[in-house]
């Protein structure tokens, strides 16, 4: 098997999952940050082939491809706001067509295209494969269109997208920020704090990769999966707190203020490529609210979502303990 993007977290723990299968497991990866360093040694420990590339680049793509029967495909650009809207392009939408060419011309036989819930953009009630997909930002509108080249495919091998929640557990840097905050007590809530995520734990994630990778009934088809249970702000924070044995954050905000910030620092940062350190995607954190229905993805790939959000927060929050990355109180 080949994942591209390999060296991310969910990348990271889809090969480890491969090899725990006994499978041969390839990534095409790059390693431009400390994580995706650390990842690549850890993955190169574990016995992973790892082919440092980009799906931009089409010899690289070929080369990874080579000899593999099952392709992950999960690179991406998704959170850099100091890149032109071209970089999204390049990778998301020209990198997918890349890896579906090689892929058919190397003889794969399953593809699994990793998209997200970006597409449906700023969404609403409870979400299906049928609900509207009106993205809002340059990361969610490339996603779709590589989604729809991803199905739309003829001649290559059998493709399943799979769209993907918000994900977390061991591995994920994303949310180390949110658990340091919270632990040092300088965590404030922006907003009421009643906005409903539906979060997914890695290992539930994989699981459903992996199901929809051999099952054949899965071929050519869209899911959605979905944490076993959707649960607000205010109780995502309250968990993080008892796992770390820290009191829950009490200081809330008004949401307006942040948001204007946040356009003001977008418009001026990003023309200079700045990455800015508030941007209206991350208050999405608090400000979008739905849940999700994964009834297709339990009925076609068996798929069953076993860890809640509390307990995968203590999960996580141990990894981060044994792993350092939480530091010490002051810092």
């Amino acid at each position: 098997m080949l994942v591209t993007g390999g060296t991310g977290f969910i990348g990271r723990n889809l090969c480890l999952r491969g090899i725990d299968e006994g499978w041969q497991v390839r990534a095409l990866a790059l390693e431009k940050t400390d994580a995706e360093q650390t990842n690549r040694a850890l993955l190169e420990q574990s016995d992973v082939d790892v082919v440092l590339g980009s799906v931009e680049d089409r010899e690289s793509v070929r080369s990874a491809c080579a000899d593999t029967d099952i392709v992950f495909h999960l690179a991406a650009t998704q959170h850099e706001m100091n890149v032109p809207d071209s970089r999204f392009e390049a990778v998301n939408v020209v990198g997918t067509q890349i890896v579906l060419e090689e892929a058919a011309n190397a003889g794969v036989s399953r593809l699994v295209h990793g998209s997200t819930i970006d597409v449906y953009g700023w969404p609403k009630g409870t979400l299906t494969e049928q609900s509207a997909c009106i993205p809002d930002n340059i990361y969610g509108r490339t996603k779709l269109e590589g989604e729809r080249l991803a199905l739309g495919f003829d001649g290559g091998p059998g493709v399943t997208a799979i769209r993907i929640p918000e994900t977390y557990g061991p591995g994920d840097h994303r949310l180390l920020k949110l658990f340091r905050a919270i632990r040092s007590g300088t965590f404030f809530m922006i907003g009421s704090g009643t906005n409903i995520h539906h979060p997914i734990y890695i290992d539930d994630l994989v699981d459903g990769l992996v199901a929809a990778a051999i099952r054949p009934e899965a071929a050519g088809d869209l899911f959605l999966l979905a944490g076993r249970e959707p649960v607000m702000t205010k109780e995502m924070a309250t968990h993080i707190a008892r796992a770390l044995g820290v009191a829950a954050p009490r200081i809330r905000v008004p949401l307006a203020p942040f948001t204007l910030l946040a356009v003001l620092l977008e418009t001026t940062l990003r023309p200079m490529k700045i990455q800015p350190p508030l941007h209206r995607r991350r208050l999405n954190f608090f400000r979008k609210s739905f849940t999700l229905d994964d009834a297709k993805a339990r009925r076609v790939l068996d798929f069953e979502p076993t860890v809640d959000f509390e307990e995968g927060a203590r999960r996580t929050a141990a990894w981060y303990q044994e792993t350092g990355l939480l530091g010490s109180v002051d810092e």
